[in-house]
């Protein structure tokens, strides 16, 4: 019997075989649908109608498929590095997001189990861990992005990052958008 529950990540276009970036960044797309799916389902499981609570229990069996897939395609791709030479901080990197993986799928998983009984401490339950599943996909999508924009930067583009967290920029730029705008009165002032 096959399990089709664990798709293995499929071969981005136009990368080769060592291109792990470019798988992270499939990966880190995936992580932002999950955490929609978890944020739909926390939005619906606040509203009082039964239907919405369906719903949000629909949503969160959804968020749990995807999340036993995103788990499953980040053991692969750790897999595939470990059986091929590849830098160190990569595979430092892929151990901890398997950590967020695999604790973002267990919240799921137990989220989906109580939202199905049918009793108020199973629903609070439910909700607590559906707050919690949108904590971990948040934290799992932006370690990904975080990870694949910082391998993904060209040269110089370091200094541009710099200059957005200079903390004098925005009084500059503010400065200089009062100064701008002190000098040409707006349109039908008097």
């Amino acid at each position: 019997m096959s399990d089709n529950r664990l798709n293995p990540i499929s071969r981005p276009a136009g990368a080769d075989g060592d291109d792990h970036h470019a798988w992270l960044r499939q990966l880190g797309a995936r992580a932002h649908q999950l955490r929609s799916a978890a944020r739909a389902a926390d939005h619906f499981n606040a509203q009082d109608s039964a239907d919405d609570h369906n719903t949000a229990s629909w949503l969160m069996s959804s968020a749990l498929t995807l999340a036993s897939e995103l788990a499953g395609d980040i053991d692969s791709l750790a897999r595939s590095l470990k059986e091929r030479p590849a830098d160190a901080a990569l595979q430092q990197r892929l151990a901890g997001l398997r950590v967020r993986a695999h604790q973002l799928h267990a919240t799921a998983r137990a989220a989906d189990h109580f939202l199905d009984l049918d009793t108020v401490d199973g629903r609070d339950t439910g909700s607590w861990l559906i707050a919690s599943a949108l904590a971990l996909a948040h934290k799992l999508a932006g370690e990904i992005d975080d990870g694949t924009l910082a391998s993904s930067r060209r040269p110089g583009s370091e200094k541009l990052a710099t200059d957005f967290q200079d903390g004098a920029a925005p009084r500059r730029m503010s400065a200089t958008t009062v100064s701008a705008s002190a000098a040409s009165p707006m349109r039908g002032a008097a």
